[in-house]
């Protein structure tokens, strides 16, 4: 095995009330230590049903500049399909250990895809209460199968319709968002790569953790994609650094959550924010989310759009080819 998995690591300490000194986060990181617990604003919710289309686009582009995330209801994704989406994941996740480590990320390998515990490094050599299957579900010139379980048998099918679900809701996010800059409804899509943006699916595995109250799912980051769009389970988790505290995000049932991710940042020329979040781990129950991030082809260059660049707003971030932004990030190197 590459590395022990956290899934393992609960199966054999969960008894005890302690968890690996790896694990333990700075005190600035503790969620019992920097959760904010006074009363705050729930991240918006929009709902696409809306007939006024207008107020939409209103709507995203405030949220998008002073929240960074949104979630959306009504979006049109079948409840059904999403709660079998959440299924064959968490079928995958029941398999013997042995089962999932044929699908793990090859150890020298240069792709994210695979079933593994660790992305990118962590400045203080901590580790993540979280295992995780990456693979991308679209376009089909970039899917490779080797890393699509194929147990649950359903579980190819199933990804295979999300997959066209989602990018229908994905293009409206695209449109939408481009026209709350005042830009042409194609423009932000084609500044992220056009029909060749590729969608990565991450499942997120966050076992039950003795102490809950020292470790984190995820630290906090914002995500390198463009957009991901988030399906998650009924676990709480997730939180939002907003006015200079931690919150924590109000579960809906069916409701995708949408985060603005670094290369809208960078297309927008920070009009619109990445937002910086993190998950927490519960001590009982299993927390386990569905990302679908959105990213640029490695050898696309991402940059301000022209339109939103003048003497008056010079630009913020210099162009760059996706995949050397990435590998900036993940390795903590400057940009």
């Amino acid at each position: 095995m590459e590395v022990e998995r956290v899934q393992a690591i609960v199966s054999s300490s969960l008894t005890e009330d302690n968890i690996p000194t790896e694990f333990i986060r700075p005190e600035d990181e503790q969620p019992a230590i920097t959760t904010f617990h006074g009363p705050i604003p729930d991240i918006p919710v929009i709902d696409f049903s809306d007939p006024d289309q207008d107020n939409i686009i209103r709507l995203i582009a405030k949220v998008s500049r002073d929240w960074g995330i949104f979630q959306v209801v009504n979006h049109g994704i079948p409840l059904d399909l999403i709660q079998t989406l959440q299924l064959v994941g968490k079928q995958f996740f029941n398999l013997p250990p042995e089962e999932k480590e044929v699908y793990a990320k090859p150890p020298s390998a240069h792709t994210i895809e695979g079933y593994g515990s660790k992305v990118g490094e962590d400045v203080n050599g901590k580790k993540n209460w979280s295992d995780h299957l990456f693979h991308r579900i679209w376009p089909a010139s970039c899917i490779n199968h080797q890393f699509w379980p194929k147990n649950p048998p359903s579980y190819r099918a199933v990804n295979e319709e999300y997959a066209q679900e989602v990018r229908k809701v994905v293009d409206k996010l695209f449109k939408w968002l481009s026209i709350g800059l005042g830009l042409e409804a194609d423009v932000l899509k084609e500044g992220a790569g056009g029909e060749e943006i590729e969608y990565l699916m991450k499942i997120n595995y966050y076992p039950p953790c003795p102490r809950p109250d020292l470790t984190l799912g995820v630290a906090s980051h914002t995500d390198l994609s463009a957009m991901t769009v988030l399906v998650p389970n009924e676990v709480p988790g997730l939180q939002v650094f907003k006015d200079d505290h931690w919150i924590d995000a109000k579960y809906i049932p069916g409701a995708l959550i949408v985060h603005i991710g670094d290369q809208i940042e960078i297309l927008s020329n920070g009009k619109y924010k990445a937002v910086l979040h993190r998950t927490t781990v519960d001590k009982k129950k299993t927390r386990m989310s569905w990302p679908v991030f959105l990213e640029p082809p490695g050898e696309f260059v991402v940059g301000p759009l022209p339109q939103l660049v003048d003497p008056q707003n010079p630009p913020k971030y210099k162009p760059k080819k996706f995949k050397d932004y990435s590998y900036c990030k993940l390795n903590k190197l400057p940009q």
